[in-house]
């Protein structure tokens, strides 16, 4: 019944391995198989995958499952599946996960390009994953539709760490040069070269998968030899909007900014593009966005060149590279915008971008939801408030002097500022929030009740609260 001692090898077989009890096998591959496994309760269903080994197997099975086996115990979150058991490698290999409950990229695609509407926030919380993922050191390298698990929440979960890279362990697959060090339409170009350790090649996958959701074609196609893998390094894709026409300007940016070649060109972080998806108006356009051919060939040929004489630097660590791009948030208070306070948290925030020269600024102002009685009493429509005070934040951030594609501006309509403040932050992950305290002029207690404490208190990351000296 086995090859190797305690391996499983008939689906539904029905055998029992270190306590887990197999039930019927759900997928049967080149590299292995997984089986539908009930065992000690978890409080959630659970898979056992199990390598192929044995005289004539192939070594890249056993090394995939061995580099999963190795990181997937490391992760944590509700972007990856939850580590249960691993086997002996010698004896029993085997990996148990969580079961994740939800539907694969790979099955909605089956039903065709979806719309703009279905596309962004589908994209938005791919980027968040990954963001997760790089903030804890790993980059997944094999990003595509199959690995990917839509939540009914909308959550996205990453799948299949077979070829991820961990910055805190021993990269098995380095000295591997074989074509299969990721799935051919979505490998990027510095992983052709042989680099595994940039973030960035996450975001060109997500590129490729943006591009296959939007049109119902992959960008590079399906090369199967390493030539053909190596014209990405020059050659950029029929824009989307060729295959595609409906397809608005600023998804057509978004996309190609991804797939740059070079990663330097690409956005730096998958936060950041999780924030542009969600935020579309906000999306600053370039040529990109009205691209309707491909590069020409003088074009070409650069590109060629520099990436003819392209060598990988040295790498810095997943979380330091994302670091190295902050999203900042500074909370202004529109409805007083000569207040005393106002130049200290401009100086403040200009020091603040000083730091980086790859940051993201979000100026946000939360102002009291008013009725439609309230606008109408004050012969003011509610359309008419928010743009005074989009133009008095405008007004706030001229002085700084940020090229679009840094910047972006927010008014909320709240009944609870904190509350509002806390969950934009949350959901765009943000790294530092800047805001005032309360005015000198105010009692001591006014501390303990203000925005600025709740904020410093409950916020996921850092906060940096500006006082203005009493007099």
């Amino acid at each position: 019944m086995t090859s190797s001692p305690g391996t499983p090898e008939e689906p539904g077989s029905k055998a029992e391995l270190d306590g887990f009890r197999l039930g019927p096998c759900i997928h049967s591959g080149a590299m292995g198989r997984i089986f539908r496994v009930t065992g000690p309760d978890r409080g959630f269903a659970m898979i056992m995958k199990v390598p192929r080994v044995g005289p004539g197997e192939d070594s890249e099975g056993l090394i995939s499952f061995e580099t999963e086996a190795m990181i997937l115990p490391a992760l944590s979150g509700p972007h990856v599946p939850r580590f249960v058991a691993g086997g002996n490698l010698a004896k029993a290999p085997y990996l148990v996960v969580e079961w994740i409950e939800g539907e694969s990229l790979e099955h909605v695609l089956k039903g065709g390009p979806l719309s703009t509407d279905e596309i962004a926030p589908i994209g938005a919380a791919i980027a968040d994953a990954l963001h997760s993922l790089h903030l804890q050191d790993t980059i997944h390298l094999d990003l595509k539709p199959e690995n990917m698990i839509l939540r009914n929440d909308g959550e996205v979960v990453l799948i299949d760490f077979g070829l991820a890279y961990h910055a805190h362990f021993p990269d098995l697959l380095a000295e591997e040069q074989r074509f299969a060090s990721g799935s051919a339409p979505y490998v990027s170009p510095e992983q052709v070269l042989g680099t595994r350790s940039d973030p960035r090649s996450d975001i060109f996958a997500l590129g490729v998968v943006l591009y296959e959701l939007a049109t119902g074609a992959l960008p590079f196609g399906s090369p199967e030899t390493i030539a053909g893998l190596r014209d990405r390094l020059w050659r950029d894709p029929v824009p989307p909007s060729v295959r595609a026409p409906a397809i608005p300007s600023w998804l057509q940016e978004i996309i190609l900014r991804c797939l740059e070649p070079d990663a330097e060109d690409r956005y730096q972080s998958a936060a950041h593009v999780a924030f542009d998806l969600r935020n579309p108006d906000q999306v600053a356009l370039t040529a990109r966005s009205s691209k309707a051919s491909q590069a020409g060939v003088i074009e070409q040929a650069r590109r060629w060149w520099r990436a003819r004489s392209n060598r990988p630097g040295p790498s810095r660590l997943p979380k330091s590279q994302v670091g190295a791009t902050p999203i900042i948030m500074v909370a202004v208070d529109t409805t007083n915008p000569e207040d005393e306070r106002q130049p200290v948290l401009q100086r403040t925030t200009a020091q603040t971008l000083a730091r980086s020269s790859e940051f993201r600024l979000i100026c946000v102002s939360v102002i009291a939801r008013a009725s439609a009685a309230e606008h109408a009493s004050d012969g003011e429509s509610a359309s008419g408030t928010y743009l005074e005070h989009l133009v008095r934040l405008r007004h706030w951030v001229e002085p700084l002097r940020l090229p679009a594609r840094r910047l972006s501006l927010h008014v909320i309509e709240a009944a609870n500022p904190e509350n509002a403040l806390l969950e934009f932050a949350r959901r765009n992950h943000v790294d530092l929030i800047v805001l005032g305290a309360p005015h000198p002029a105010q009692l001591g207690l006014a501390w303990w009740r203000s925005v600025a404490s709740r904020v410093t208190a409950n916020a996921h990351c850092s906060v940096y609260v500006v006082r203005v000296p009493a007099d």
